[in-house]
């Protein structure tokens, strides 16, 4: 059997495997954290507007966390939760996000997250593929990994 490394500046998953041990696990976790520390951010905007934001919740939950992910992906390749977890993004070229690269994966996680479908589809690739890659990672020829020591 030949197989052929689509990403030759990333870690292989067959002679590496440690760079990917636990990713999809880890990924759940830091987005369950992600997700908390973007609602501590919601709750003071909701308080300071008299709690009229309230009647744009879902709008502000979308605005807060799309600047969030995006303002900490374009930081260290990865979200606090994600910081937390030992995980960090790297693209095709192995290297950090810089904001595009930041920005247009976050454009891809909030879409696969506003329709279902495409969340089951990422959710299952993330399981499913060698390198944990979810929809938007296999769009953009990027990686969640365990950060390097």
């Amino acid at each position: 059997m030949i197989t052929t490394n689509t990403y030759p500046n990333l870690p292989d998953p067959v002679v590496q495997p440690e760079f990917y041990d636990s990713v999809t696990v880890k990924r759940g976790v830091a987005w369950v954290i992600d997700a908390a520390l973007i609602l501590a951010l919601v709750i003071p905007i909701v308080v300071m507007t008299l709690f009229i934001a309230l009647w744009f919740l879902p709008l502000l939950f979308f605005v807060v966390g799309f600047i969030y992910r995006v303002a900490t992906i374009t930081g260290r390749s990865a979200t606090w939760g994600m910081r937390i977890m030992s995980i960090e993004f790297r693209d095709s070229r192995g290297e950090h996000f810089d904001f595009s690269q930041a920005f247009m994966h976050t454009l891809g996680y909030t879409v696969s997250m506003s329709v279902f479908p495409l969340q089951l589809i990422s959710i299952a690739m993330m399981v499913l593929t060698e390198r944990g890659q979810g929809l938007t990672d296999m769009l953009l020829g990027t990686v969640a990994i365990n950060r390097r020591a």
